[in-house]
């Protein structure tokens, strides 16, 4: 059998280890938007509550070909209002079993996490909601994920004595505690075995605390899981014509 096409190469992310190098082949990207109460109330959407009113999580996808991993962000064409989203990166290293999953037994199909960004063209993704049509086109484009190297579980601990950090510019743009999750980990996770398989492979971005802004061209940024994930970039112009 021979291939028409040259095969893309496949996006591993690195591993952080002491050892020889290793790396992280990566699947699907699934993303969860308004997962923190203060960034749901910014874009005007309701926030349950109490936890028996949350209904379900608002899930999206972005290509594996999005990812960034050396922190360079070109900006995108076609739009004029690129904003941040900075968010904790969940990544499996096991097949889930066959059927939903249950949320006690999520977290051992867990590897590792990173620091990532949910770029999201948000211009593009106002005039869709705004017409009742679906937002891709703002959420899955070229380099719309930055993505830090992945740390093994173990090293990062418990995830409610963490929180995130964004600053650009030297400026603190958003911060939140993991605790402020309104869906926590395992329970993404068996909510999105209702509708996927999910595999060996798969990221799933978590969702941004509030305080989401511009980027431009020239700015630069900095990503923290309480210091002991990092992950650093800049903007460029890219093709934008900015």
């Amino acid at each position: 059998m021979t291939d028409v096409i040259a095969a893309p190469p496949q996006v591993r992310i690195p591993v952080r280890s002491t050892g020889p190098s290793s790396f992280f082949p990566v699947r699907r990207i699934y993303c969860v938007g308004r997962n923190f109460a203060e960034h749901a109330r910014e874009m005007g959407a309701a926030v349950p509550a109490s936890p028996a009113e949350r209904g379900h999580p608002v899930l999206f996808c972005k290509p594996a070909d999005a990812l960034v991993l050396d922190g360079v962000v070109p900006y995108p064409r076609g739009s004029r209002e690129l904003h941040h989203e900075v968010e904790l990166v969940v990544a499996l290293g096991a097949d889930a079993p066959a059927g939903i999953l249950d949320p006690a037994e999520a977290s051992a199909l867990v590897f590792g996490y990173a620091i990532g960004l949910d770029l999201t063209r948000r211009d593009l993704q106002a005039a869709a909601k705004a017409k009742g049509l679906p937002w891709d086109t703002g959420k899955a484009f070229d380099h719309s994920a930055p993505v830090s190297q992945l740390v093994p579980a173990a090293e990062v601990g418990d995830l409610a004595q963490c929180s995130l950090t964004l600053v650009v510019n030297g400026e603190k743009r958003q911060h939140a505690s993991l605790t402020d999750l309104i869906w926590t980990v395992p329970e993404i996770l068996h909510e999105l075995s209702t509708l996927f398989a999910l595999r060996a492979g798969d990221l799933v971005f978590m969702g941004t605390p509030a305080g989401v802004g511009p980027l431009h061209p020239g700015d630069a940024f900095t990503a923290s899981l309480d210091g002991v994930i990092d992950l650093q970039g800049h903007v460029t112009s890219g093709d934008a014509g900015l």
